[in-house]
């Protein structure tokens, strides 16, 4: 069906929603815009869906959250009718459309007879992951578009592990909604019938209490809080996300006291509008955080996204001015305390392991090794983190310490399995209480580290292709890098490339070797000088990453070969 039939449909559709009526009448005479929306449906992959909030069938609104809902519900009509019951959990942030989105689906899975439990106002992602396993549900659900622009939203599904769905049957409810061509024909329950008939479950607070206890397994060493919690300045703003809905309860809880929230962001609001971007990574989103710093002589300032699975932070310099940390820096100066603490109070399993992406840091891998502790390499994706627990628990083969990912994503306790901003929160403001107590801050604790361990930098390049094109765009980039593969970046050779697609490591004197990790269209390099260079697309977004991992004996080395790198890269894809 071309995309103006398409679109003929929706036009012609007598109970389209109001907003979507009107944004059509809008795009009436657009035809770039119209078939951008309605060329192609909206790709839902092994991270479910993610896109700019919308009319058309390559947009997120209630008739794509309805097709996806359906696609999972079939799915779950082929199951055991004990397992059907179980039923889903569906949480949602601050996003416009994100209760009615979550309603949707709930409404959907009515209709089949599915049992869903919905939160009674926005809620954490790592909190859906935790409700998943507390309820014994099936399945869960999160309408999120995590750090994204506010034109967007999204839709997560997880599996009853709290994790995100595996490839397996992420590729099953893939096909299940694919078979869904009629996004208008989908049957939905009506919500105040569902309720009375127990298919609508909305939950609560109670939910919150379980979690936040289970969030005090968090804490290493108690004495060390209480005595420097009180002091201990710390700035927090949620973005104007869910993180205010526990970040607040969990900073006390443990023993911090002294913190301010930034008002201007405290608040949920879809239109963020104090930043262009709710983003940790992004270093504008901590203006208001930087000023309120100041004023407060914060020692740490800390943020999350939108949906609380992501936390960045900024410290104090001997100046007064305040350096944003990286993902990896966080991850790598968290995972030293958690396994120093462990260690002096001769906690620390002798079967210790931490978990990380193949595109972070080997710094934090660096400091494991120093404790005799398994750093353990999987896919990008905080899924195959959780994979790597759920083995864990199963074999006992190892314990799990830590799991972290560059994109500012950290796991510190397992009765979640998915990024966790709200862990890191108090886990971090725990380390910056370690440092604090000898008479530094993390900015101090960060430059022992690399004095220690070499001076780690990483660099990661995002290039965004939208539109009808953008896909074939990266893949091009993609094959490219694959066919006329460089043999040395920036004068350095290199030595080993592995091609994840295939399972191939290439090494430079031409022998074959076959990987062990699951396929997956990733390409890495590694070089004379110790540096490494990842490419691959984004699983969510319409984007192309460059990874780019090295270490020298100083912080500007490190800097200058980044720099360095990424000409490289630059100059190979022109």
């Amino acid at each position: 069906m071309s995309w103006q039939e398409t679109y003929a449909i929706w036009q012609n559709y007598p109970e389209l929603t109001e907003d979507l009526k009107q944004e059509l009448n809008q795009l009436a005479n657009d035809n770039a815009a119209l078939e951008d929306a309605f060329y192609a449906p909206l790709e839902f992959g092994t991270a479910g869906m993610r896109g700019v909030l919308g009319v058309g069938i390559n947009r997120m609104n209630i008739y794509t959250v309805r097709q996806a809902t359906e696609g999972l519900a079939r799915f779950m009509d082929t199951l055991d009718e004990a397992t059907k019951k179980r039923g889903v959990a569906i949480s949602y942030d601050s996003r416009h459309f994100s209760q009615e989105f979550a309603f949707e689906a709930a409404k959907v899975l009515g209709a089949h007879q599915i049992p869903s439990y919905v939160f009674e106002s926005l809620r954490p992602t790592p909190e859906l992951s935790f409700t998943v396993r507390h309820l014994n549900a099936y399945a869960g659900i999160m309408i999120t578009a995590s750090h994204n622009p506010k034109q967007y939203n999204g839709y997560k599904i997880y599996g009853e592990d709290g994790a995100q769905m595996p490839p397996k049957e992420s590729d099953l409810i893939t096909q299940y909604i694919r078979q869904v061509d009629d996004l208008f024909g989908v049957e939905v329950g009506q919500k105040e019938a569902l309720i009375e008939a127990g298919l609508l479950k909305i939950i609560g607070s109670e939910v919150d209490q379980v979690y936040l206890e289970h969030l005090k397994q968090v804490t290493i060493n108690r004495e060390l809080v209480q005595e420097e919690g009180k002091t201990l300045k710390l700035v927090y703003s949620p973005l104007h996300g869910t993180g205010a809905m526990l970040g607040e309860k969990a900073l006390r809880q443990a023993g911090f006291e002294n913190f301010t929230m930034v008002k201007e962001q405290a608040l949920p609001d879809g239109d963020f509008p104090t930043v262009e971007k709710p983003n940790p990574e992004d270093g504008a989103a901590f203006d208001l955080a930087i000023a309120l710093g100041k004023k407060e002589g914060a020692d740490l300032l800390i943020a999350s996204d939108p949906d609380a699975d992501r936390l960045g932070a900024a410290v104090r310099q001997p100046n007064g001015e305040y350096q944003l940390l990286t993902g990896n820096q966080i991850a790598a100066i968290m995972l030293h305390y958690i396994l120093t603490a462990h260690k002096q109070a001769g906690t620390l399993p002798k079967n210790a392991a931490a978990v990380k992406s193949i595109v972070s840091s080997e710094f934090a891998a660096k400091i494991a090794e120093s404790f005799d502790v398994e750093m353990i390499n999987v896919l990008t994706g905080f899924k195959f983190i959780a994979e790597q627990i759920k083995h864990f628990e199963a074999t006992a083969e190892h314990t799990f310490m830590f799991g972290f990912e560059e994109s500012y994503g950290y796991l510190v306790r397992s009765f979640v399995r998915d990024k966790d901003a709200i862990q890191a929160l108090v886990m971090l403001a725990e380390v910056a209480a370690y440092y604090k107590k000898q008479g530094k801050n993390l900015y101090d604790g960060l430059q022992e580290l690399f004095e220690e361990y070499g001076y780690f930098a990483e660099k990661t390049i995002s290039l965004t292709f939208d539109g009808i094109q953008g896909a074939k765009q990266i893949q091009d980039l993609m094959s490219k890098f694959r066919t006329s593969a460089p043999t040395d970046f920036a004068g350095y050779k290199v030595e080993v490339m592995e091609d994840f697609a295939s399972s191939q490591k290439h090494l430079a004197d031409g022998t074959i070797m076959t990987m062990s990790l699951p396929k997956s269209n990733v390409l890495k390099y590694y070089l004379a000088d110790g540096t490494w260079i990842a490419v691959r697309p984004s699983g969510t977004e319409p984007k192309i990453k460059f990874y780019i991992g090295t270490v020298a004996t100083s912080d500007e080395q490190a800097t200058e070969k980044c720099h360095a790198f990424e000409a490289a890269i630059q100059a190979f894809i022109k």
